[in-house]
Formats: C-alpha cells, structure tokens, sequence
C-alpha cells in the first residue's frame, strides 16, 4: 500500500484522464502470465536445490498456491522437467518433498498432470534403486511411495489428496459393497507400507546416537517424515474402521490374512511414532500422536467405540523456525472481498478523474505534453499499476493462505476439543464406572474375606490333601516296590514250596519208618518178653521139678543119707551154682526189658515231637501258599485288566489312524495328491495279509489271553495299511475317469467304514469273540480289484514271458549291433578298393568313426547286462531275473523300449552310412541317426541304472561306457560335417562371366528359394512337433501310460 501511495504522489498533474485500452487487456494477461511462471520457476529453483538442507516451507507454499491459481501442475512440471533429477541425489530428495506436498495440498488436478509423468518416475525410481546407501537409495523409496500415492488417487478419486474424509465420505468411498471394502483394504495396506518403508529407510540411515535432529543434513532427511505422519495416522484410522466393517460382514477366516498383515503394520507404526516424537526436530513442528498399547480387537465389535482416531497436531506457524515474520489475527485480509479494493478504486478515479469512463479514447486534451511522454508516462503507470496489482494479489493470497491455515488450526481445535469432549464423556463414564466398581470391590472384600477364610481352611485341606497325596504316593511307591518284592518272594515261596513238600514228602516217609521201626521194636520186645516169660516158666518147672528132685532126693537121702551124703553134697552145691546162674540171668533180662522200656519211651516222646512240628510246619506252609495264591489272583487279575487296556488302546489308535485317513480324502489339499494303481494294489494286499494275522491273533488270544502282544501288534498294523490303503485309493481316484474314481472313492469310504465297524466290536470284550472281517475284507478286495483293473495293460505280461523278452531283445540288440559293424566294415573295405582321393578319405574318416561308435555301444550294452546281474545277485531284486523283471514289470518295459531303440537306431545308422558311401544319401541322415542313438543309449543307462546301488562299480562303468557312446556320436557328428564341406568345397561358385541382369535375376531366383525353403522348414518343424507327439502317444499306449492319463 505504501508502493502504491508513493506511485500516486510522483504522477504529475498533467496526467491525461484517459488511457488506451486497446491492447492493454492482452498485454496484461500475457505479463501476469510471464511474471506467474518467472515466480513458479523461482520458487521451485529456490525449493528444490542441491544443498543439504530442509526445504523451506514458504517456496513450497508458493508453489501450491501456484498450483491453484492454474489449477493444475503444467508449470511445475515444465520448471522441473529442466532440473538434473537423475544426476543429484539431493536435488531429487528435495523434488520429491516438494511433490509429496503438492500431492497433498496442491490443486485436484495435479494428481491427474503428475500421471503423465509416472513412466519417468519410475524408471528415476530404478534408476536409483541400484544405489545401495545415502540418498539414492531414499530416492528409490520415496519415488515408489509418490507412485503408489497417485495410482491409490486414480483409482479412489473420492479420496482428496490429504485423505481427510468423514465416516460417510467414507462408507460413501466403498459404496457400500463389501468387495469394494475389501479391496479399499488392500490398497490402504499397500500405501501404508510404502509409507513405512520411507520412515524405515530415513532411521536406517540416519545415526540415531548422535542428535543428527538439529544438524541440517538430518533434517533434509526428516522433513519428509512430517508428511508421511499425516499420510499414516488417517491410513491407520481408515484401516481400522474398515476392517471392523469387514468383520461385520465376513467371517473371521477369511480376513485372517487382513489381520495378520494389521499387526505387522501396527506394530512398526507405532515404534516409529514413539521414535519420531523423541526427535528434537518434529517436537517444534508437529504434535505426533500415539496408538493404544495394543491393537483393536477386530472379532470383538464392540471395540470400535474403543478406537480414538489419532489427530496429528502441527503448531501454528509463528512457532516454526522458518517463519519469516509474525502475522496477526487483525491484519488478516478477506478473501470474500472484490478484486480492487474499494479504496483503491477511489483512489484509481481521483488519479485519473471519472472522464476516463465517459470518453476512454479521447487523447486530444493532453496539455502539451508529447505523445511519446505521453505512452513512457502511461505505460510506466501500467507497470506500476500492474506492480500493485501482483502484490495485491500476493497479498489476497498470503491472506487466503492464513485463513486456510487459521481454519485448518480451527479444525484442529474442534478435532482436539471434540476429541477432549469425547475424553471427558469416557472419563464420565469411567468414573461412575469406577464408583460402580469400587462398590463391587467393596463387596468383593468382604467377600474375599470370607473366601480368604475359607481359602485358608481349603488351603489346610490342600496341604493335607498333598500330604495324603504324598503318603499315598509313597505308598503306592511301597506298593510298587512291595509288588516286586512279592514277585521275587513269589519265586522263592515257590521255590521253598518245592522243598517243604520234598521236605514233608521225607517226613512221611521218616514217619513211615519210625512207626515201622516202633512197630519192629514192639513186635521184637513182645516176642523176647514172651521168650523171657517162657524161659521163666520153664525155669519155674525146672525149679518145680528140681525142687521136686530135691525133695525126692532129700526122701532119698534120707533114706540113703549116708550112703549117697557125698554125692548129694555134690549135686547140691551143682544146683546151688546152676540156680545162682539161673538168678543172675533173670536179673540181666529184667535190666534189658527196663532198658527196651526206657528205649521205647524215648522213640515214642520223639516221635509225638516230630508229629506235632511237622503239623506246624504243614500249617504254616499252608497259609503260605494260601497267600500267594490270593496275591497270583489279584496279580492276574490286574495283569487281565492291563492286557484288555493296552488292547483298547491299540484299537482306539488304529480308529484314530483310519479318521485321520478318511478326513484327509474330505481336505482340499489332498486333491492335488496322486497315486499309481500299482502302489494301491500293493498296498492292498499288504492289508489283505494283515486280515489273515488279524483272524488268527484274535483266535489265539481268545484261546489264550496272555498273547496280546502279538494281537496289538496286529491291530496297530493293521491300522497302519487300511488308513495308507484309504489315502492311497483316494489319492489314484484322482488319476483315473470320473466313473471308476466315483466307484473307487465310494470303495475306500466303505473300507474306512467297515473297518471303525470291526474296530469298534474289538473295543468291547463281549462282541470280541463275535468281530468279523469278512466285511472289511470284501471291502479291500474290492479295492484291489479295482487296482488291477486300473493297472497298465503292459503289466498283463506272465513272468516267463517278460523275463525271456527282455533276455531276447538285449539278445537282439546285441545281434544288430555286431551285424552294423559287420557291414561297416565291409562297406569300409569296398570303399577302399572303388573309392579314390578326397571320397575315399571322407568315407574313411565317416566309416572309421561309425566303428568306433558300435564298438562303444557293444561296450555299453556289455556293462548294461552285467549291471542287471549285480541288481538281482545283490538281493535288489528277486531270486531270479526273470521274477525281477516280472515283479518291475513298468522298469522292464523302459528297459526293452530302450534296448529295442539302440538296435533300431544302429541299424538305420548303418543304412544311411551305405547310402552316404555310395554317394546316394545324405549326410543329415546320417548325423540325425547319431542323435537318434544317443537318445536311444542314453535311455537305456537310465532304465539301467535306476534301481541299481550308487557304489556299484558295473555302474561306473555302465556311466564310463555312456560317456564313450556320447563321445563316439560327436565323432560320427563332427566327421560327417567335415566330409560335408569337404565334398562341397569342390562346387564352388563362379560369378565371373555373369552380367549385371544375370546377377539380379540369380539374387532374385535365391532370395524366393530361401523363403520357399524357409516356409519348407516351418511346415517341416510343426510336422517334427506332430510326429514327436504322436510317438509320444503310442509310447504311452505301449507303456500303460494311456490308462494312466484317463484315470
């Protein structure tokens, strides 16, 4: 205003009161134009430079307004389309700070100007990728997240450039579809972490344990960041918002991925919000919020009214250190005001007086000024004027730019006091909530009183009850140990068992013996009493009749006393010792019959003493085995119930196993699962087997039950072959046509279900006796007649007949390769009697090399033999070579494929050699039959050494042989081209004598056969291609390989 008032005071009075007006109109929208673009250009120069420092937020707040005042982005883009983006790191840094804020908060249009543009940014964004540190590698990263940020604006137009929506702008975003939200989702998750992945890349780069915040270089580098935190606070507030909605619409399996990939993001957004407010640099610039401690719980819906939207907060700007001056609320000017001022206009019509408008072109009363005066005057004026209008304008738009940020600090009061509202509502709530709560904690203490009384009480019948509990454990440990130790007496009460009855076994027989003894004793002392008693009676007569005698000779003598008194005297004193004799011999029986007597008593005493000790003994004995027979009892017992136990369980495992089985065929994942026929039958009768060990190990413990083992046993393999029976039958169902997989699925469903039927009769001891498998063994039956169906017709073969083929075409093979060198040979010593010169040294060098290539295939069929020896001897395979082949019948017909294509090979070689010799064939032919013996050979060393050991040495030399055959076919190759070009050599071309016409007309006649020859070869080529498929598919017919395809 001052410029203006100073202008006005310096025009002199003799200033005319009319101006032309012509082309002024023209001329000044050309100027403001020129002067719009010069003040772009510098401030976007003044912007985007190569100094290491932030970029100053009055230049990028010029270059927006520019965007809105041309409504687009064609000035920017000119002014920086002349800047060396792709040879300063820092200049495309600062290019792209500028960008991202002209994304924004520049005009609409600018995102739809920048598109044009986004093939040069990426390929700067590849450009700079290469670079592995420093601001290059920030380059890359932050082109990236500009493209991303357009390509989100293109696609969502409904998204402003800042990204502030309401709630409804945003439901109206997805337009209510929920594929639409589920999109949206995506591509927030996207621009999200390309936003994260610039914040990452600046920390990463920066070192964080100097304060790199106040140093320019570091906030060249964190400048951006300020708008990268606006970007990521409503990307993660939309995100959340959006997956709650999606929540209440899908189900929570399929945004599992959704959520997972929501707490990555969560996690690194947060730590770099929590990083970023502890910088010095953002705490003057912005007020970064911070997320909750943990991440909303998007299966609870009620967690929605939980979420706080975070709120970026950026102080006014008289507070940042850029700010050149302080503006005041009071001096603002209105942007609702006309285009001139009222003032100005007076001031304008007191200047250049109010004729103007009645007569603009009248220029005849001009004083006497001169009209070149007159036009420097008018058009100094015009300058100055169009000065004060430019500034004017400069004003109306600093003044429009501080209302914009005077309502955009208003709205982020309004967010701060809506958020301090909502706060204060949520501390209401709280509060009551909390009284509430402290009404309820009151009453739980008191009821955690009565509970910690009667926690003490249950906390004493706790310590006794782990008293008990370890009282009982020991016991159970005296138990255990008691129970060994009665196993161990039980041995030794067996063992004493044995000798008490050994021992009472004796004592009866010692009883017998005493009582037959006693009996003897009793029986010889009645008998010497008796003697005794008859000697004593007889010694009483011989006393009677000797007293008899006595008193007849007493009479006698008497009578002859003293005729016969010597010889009485005599008797007498005879009878006197025989009677004395007599009395000392009584006496001596009667001492022996006491002593009988005593001997008598004694036995007797001892007896009853041994009698009443071996009753004892039989008693204890007694009670003894008594006891072990209760212990055995209850042992058995026990040892019944741990048998039927651990048999429920092996059957609860196999009933587990077969589930798992049949809900495998049910899961998705399975169907990408394939099997052969060949491995299902064998599975099949491996299972079948097992039924048969199955019927006779349940008869066998029925008979017995003490042989569980084997009947556990059983039952888990059993287990184990149905489930890989059921897989493996699911599994060839999806190689075969949709009839016999339909009836081959239906065939497993019913083997699974017959075999939980038998299992679950198993589990019962009273239906154990009545399980039958018949069913379950009808069911694998099926099975397996259905994998025999499905099998290869090759497969079809008897043992002997595929044994004695491959032994006949190995035979043959051999046969037609000795032939093939038979006649090389002969057709070598033909050539050397007709032949001469440069044909006989070409047809000796191709001959010479085919002999060397039969003698390596003699070689390599040689060592293909002695290596199938070594796979039957070595026990690879079965007792003889012909079961072997029989038992592999698909690896055998490989190697009789083979087999016959080496002889097959050979021979066409040999034949096509002839013809080349002869001069009648071709030489392609013959270097087509090398490639063709090659294949052949290379073909039979894999079908050879396929089943054989790695160490093997015939395997070695089997590969020794093969690389011989290659290297011999190289030969055969390499002199056939030589002999070629030695043979054409000689029909060289003579253009000498042909004439300019001649020349054309030949270069013509050339150029139409190349590309007859050339459309020859395609047809040809796509004929190979048919061919090549053909062989393919009677390979396969010939192999099996057609039922395989259809199955």
């Amino acid at each position: 205003m001052d410029r203006v008032k100073s202008s006005m005071q310096q025009v002199p009075n003799a200033i005319p009161k009319v101006i032309r007006r012509t082309t002024g109109g023209a001329n000044s929208l050309e100027l403001e134009k020129d002067n719009f673009e010069r003040g772009q250009a510098v401030s976007i120069n003044k912007a985007i430079n190569t100094q290491e420092v932030a970029v100053k937020e009055k230049h990028a707040r010029t270059c927006i307004l520019g965007t809105h005042h041309e409504k687009g982005a064609h000035t920017f883009w000119a002014a920086v389309n002349r800047l060396p983006l792709s040879s300063n790191a820092v200049l495309c840094w600062k290019f792209c700070h500028v960008f991202h804020k002209l994304l924004r908060d520049g005009h609409p249009n600018v995102i739809k100007d920048s598109m044009r543009n986004k093939a040069d940014l990426t390929d700067m964004s590849r450009m700079w990728g290469h670079l592995s540190e420093g601001y290059g590698k920030l380059c890359s990263i932050y082109l990236k997240l500009l493209i991303t940020k357009m390509e989100f604006h293109i696609k969502n137009p409904r998204f402003p450039g800042n990204l502030q929506m309401s709630n409804r702008q945003l439901d109206e975003a997805g337009e209510n579809d929920v594929n639409n939200f589920f999109q949206l989702t995506v591509e927030m998750f996207d621009y999200l972490e390309c936003e994260l992945n610039l914040f990452l890349g600046v920390f990463s780069s920066l070192d964080m344990s100097r304060s790199v915040s106040v140093t320019a270089a570091g906030q060249c580098r964190l400048a951006p960041l300020i708008q990268v935190i606006l970007d990521s606070s409503h990307l993660y507030d939309y995100t959340v918002k959006l997956l709650f909605k999606l929540h209440s619409c899908l189900p929570a399996d399929t945004l599992q991925g959704h959520r997972d990939r929501f707490q990555e993001q969560f996690k690194k957004l947060k730590g770099l919000f929590y990083r970023s407010s502890n910088l010095q640099y953002f705490k003057r610039l912005i007020q970064i919020p911070q997320l909750p401690e943990n991440p909303p719980n998007f299966l609870r819906a009620s967690a929605l009214s939980e979420h706080i939207s975070p709120v970026v907060v950026i102080p006014a700007e008289s507070s940042s250190p850029e700010s050149e001056h302080v503006v005041e609320t009071d001096d603002l000017v209105d942007t609702d005001v006309p285009a001139l001022p009222p003032a100005l206009e007076t001031k304008f019509d007191d200047l250049f007086g109010t004729s103007a408008a009645i007569d603009p072109f009248n220029f005849n009363s001009q004083n006497g000024l001169r009209k070149d005066d007159k036009d420097r005057l008018i058009e100094q004026l015009t300058r100055e004027i169009q000065a004060l209008k430019d500034e004017l304008e400069s004003f109306r738009l600093e003044s429009g730019r501080l209302c914009q940020a005077l309502r955009g600090r208003v709205n982020e009061l309004e967010a701060e006091l809506a958020e301090q509202s909502h706060l204060r509502l949520q501390a209401a709530g709280e509060s009551e909530f909390l009284k509430a709560e402290l009404d309820d904690l009151r009453r739980v203490r008191e009821d955690s009183e009565k509970e910690q009384r009667s926690l003490t009480e249950i906390e004493k019948k706790a310590q006794a009850n782990e008293q008990r509990y370890t009282k009982l454990k020991e016991k159970y440990s005296e138990l255990v140990q008691s129970h060994a130790d009665l196993l161990r007496k039980n041995a030794e009460v067996t063992r004493q068992m044995t000798v008490a009855r050994a021992a009472q076994d004796e004592v009866d027989v010692v009883r017998r013996e005493m009582q037959e003894k006693v009996k003897a004793a009793q029986e010889v002392a009645d008998r010497q009493e008796r003697d005794q008693l008859e000697q004593l009676q007889e010694l009483q007569r011989e006393l009677v009749s000797s007293r008899t005698e006595l008193d007849s000779l007493k009479t006698t003598m008497a009578s002859s006393q003293q005729a016969s008194s010597e010889v009485l005297s005599t008797q007498l004193v005879a009878l006197e010792s025989e009677k004395a004799e007599l009395v000392q011999s009584l006496s001596k029986v009667e001492a022996e019959l006491v002593v009988h007597g005593e001997e008598l008593e004694r036995v007797q005493s001892s007896l009853a003493t041994e009698r009443e000790s071996g009753v004892k003994t039989a008693e204890a004995l007694q009670n003894q085995l008594n006891e072990k027979e209760s212990r055995e009892q209850a042992l058995e017992s026990q040892l019944v119930a741990a048998r039927w136990s651990s048999l429920q369980g092996a059957v609860e495992e196999a009933e587990k196993i077969i589930q798992d089985s049949l809900a495998q065929i049910d899961d998705p994942a399975h169907i990408s699962c394939t099997s052969s026929a060949d491995y299902l039958a064998s599975r099949c009768q491996a299972s079948l087997d097992c039924m048969d060990r199955l019927h006779s190990a349940r008869e066998a413990f029925l008979a017995d039950n003490t042989g569980v083992s084997e009947l556990v046993r059983v039952v888990t393999q059993c287990g184990h072959l149905v489930g890989d029976t059921i897989v493996q039958g699911s599994a060839t169902s999806h190689m075969v046509p949709a009839g016999q997989a339909d009836a081959l699925s239906e065939s497993v469903k019913a083997c699974g279900a017959e075999a939980l039927a038998l299992l679950g009769q198993m589990k019962q001891q009273s239906s154990l006796s009545a399980a039958d498998n018949g069913k379950l063994r009808a069911a694998l039956e099926a099975i397996l007649a259905t994998a025999e169906e499905l099998r290869p017709r090759g497969l079809e073969l008897q043992q002997g007949e595929l044994g004695d083929l491959v032994e006949q075409e190995m035979a043959a093979t051999s046969a037609a390769v000795e032939s093939a060198a038979a006649r090389i040979e002969e057709m070598l010593n033909n050539s050397r009697a007709v032949d001469t010169g440069i044909k006989m040294e070409v047809n000796e060098r191709i001959l010479a090399s085919c002999t060397e290539l039969m003698q390596a295939i003699k070689e390599l069929i040689l060592s293909s033999k002695n290596l199938q020896k070594d796979i039957v001897e070595s026990g690879r395979g079965a007792a003889s070579m012909k079961e072997f082949y029989a038992k592999n019948s698909r690896w055998t017909e490989g190697l009789i494929s083979a087999s016959k294509a080496v002889g097959w090979g050979a021979t066409v070689m040999v034949d096509a050699a002839d013809l080349v010799v002869q001069g009648k064939g071709k030489f392609e032919e013959l270097m087509v039959c090398s490639h063709e013996i090659a294949a052949s050979t290379a073909q039979l060393v894999a079908a050879s050494k396929v089943k054989a050991d790695k160490d093997s040495g015939n395997l070695h030399r089997l590969q020794k042989a093969s690389r011989g055959v290659t290297q011999a076919t190289a030969a055969v190759v390499a002199s056939t081209k030589s002999g070629k070009s030695q043979i054409e050599e000689k029909d060289t071309m003579d253009f000498s004598s042909m004439t300019l016409t001649q020349i054309k007309r030949q270069e013509m006649d050339a150029q139409v056969l190349v590309l007859e020859l050339e459309t020859r070869l395609q047809r040809e080529r796509e004929r190979l291609g048919e061919l090549r498929k053909k062989h393919y598919e009677l390979a396969g017919v010939a192999e099996g390989w057609g039922e395989q395809e259809e199955g």
